[in-house]
């Protein structure tokens, strides 16, 4: 099955590419990746309306939702923009109260989700008691740019989610592979609960974890595809282009499976969670792990195209390669939502006999 886009979705993932090629050329993102940041691209995005689409309108937002949230993912993916405010923005709205979404759409206030980046969102809530918070958060998505950390912890009455100050935090950056990507360790002492609100959509951000990371990948994987092609047409070995050679050709054919089967998968797992279908967390967790894990693979297949050059600071390959390589563990490795599409499946009845 082939995922066919909307005539005017089409026209959204064109628009938004020659933005971005525009604005952030592969020099531009050197720079912003060297600089460890991404507040020039996140502030491009509030100024320039793309950071309101797949928002309700009446929240402020452009309109659309999570299949638009992932077209965009994807070309942030296939372009290699440091989104870190983006994703964490995005993971964090299903958490908000309206008046919370429209100060975030409007970019008075941003906020984050204080959960492990390398775990399934949920999955190690800190304990909380009282009107402070005490605990350590490693490897926190965009934590640098919040204004407020949205923290699942449980408690006396169950399971919850803290609204803590970011400034109340101490958080710390930490060194990714992935320079598009900025994470930090949170540290809290004593902070103060600013409002304690309820666990029930946690599972929502998951879904919407692994579908927008999925995207990404996707985007990743299909420059990386359009670079390894380029490369063997220019390339030449015994006076003709690598490209020539049944090996190179094969490789090639099998990236381009890789692309065509992650595209259908992850746009359809954004359909189903827009559609609401009874499946849609499973079909999430699906595309997370058959796009992510695939990707990373076809990231080592295009180095080999390219040979040692394409790990080099210097060639643009290494941008996409580095992503791929963090989309597959970023919010749990495939293994983990493999478990997670497993337990499902135990879930639905035999047929009669």
């Amino acid at each position: 099955m082939h995922w066919e886009l909307s005539e005017e979705q089409e026209l959204f993932a064109v628009s938004l590419r020659e933005w971005i090629a525009a604005k952030f050329p592969v020099e531009a993102v050197r720079e912003l990746h060297a600089a460890g940041e991404d507040r020039a691209f996140t502030a491009a995005l509030v100024s320039e309306g793309w950071w309101g689409v797949g928002y309700p309108e009446e929240a402020g937002g452009q309109g659309g939702g999570v299949l638009e949230l992932a077209l965009a993912a994807r070309e942030f993916g296939r372009a290699a923009v440091p989104d870190s405010g983006w994703l964490a923005a995005a993971l964090a709205a299903p958490l908000l109260t309206p008046a919370e979404l429209a100060a975030q759409l409007s970019g008075q206030r941003r906020f984050a989700v204080a959960v492990r980046s390398d775990r399934i969102p949920g999955a190690a809530p800190l304990p909380a008691g009282g009107a402070e918070l005490s605990g350590t958060v490693a490897h926190v998505l965009g934590a640098a740019g919040a204004d407020v950390l949205l923290v699942p912890v449980t408690g006396p009455d169950g399971p919850g989610v803290a609204r803590v100050p970011a400034a109340a935090a101490v958080r710390t950056p930490e060194q990714v592979l992935d320079r598009s990507r900025a994470v930090a360790t949170v540290e809290f002492a004593a902070a103060p609960i600013a409002e304690l609100g309820a666990a029930d959509a946690l599972p929502r951000v998951a879904d919407l974890a692994a579908v927008l990371v999925a995207a990404d990948a996707l985007g990743a994987a299909e420059r990386m595809l359009e670079l390894a092609v380029g490369y063997s047409r220019q390339r030449k070995q015994f006076g003709r282009p690598i490209g020539a050679f049944q090996a190179v050709k094969h490789a090639a054919a099998q990236m381009l499976v890789t692309v065509e089967a992650a595209y259908s998968t992850a746009l359809y797992a954004a359909a189903a969670l827009d559609a609401g279908q009874d499946d849609a967390a499973t079909v999430a967790a699906v595309a997370k792990a058959q796009v992510t894990g695939p990707v990373a693979g076809l990231a080592d297949s295009a180095l080999t195209v390219h040979g040692a050059i394409g790990y080099t600071w210097e060639h643009e390959l290494q941008l996409f390669y580095k992503r791929a390589k963090l989309d597959r563990v970023l919010f749990g490795a495939p293994a983990g939502w493999n478990e997670r599409i497993a337990a499902a499946l135990l879930t639905i009845p035999a047929a009669a006999g």
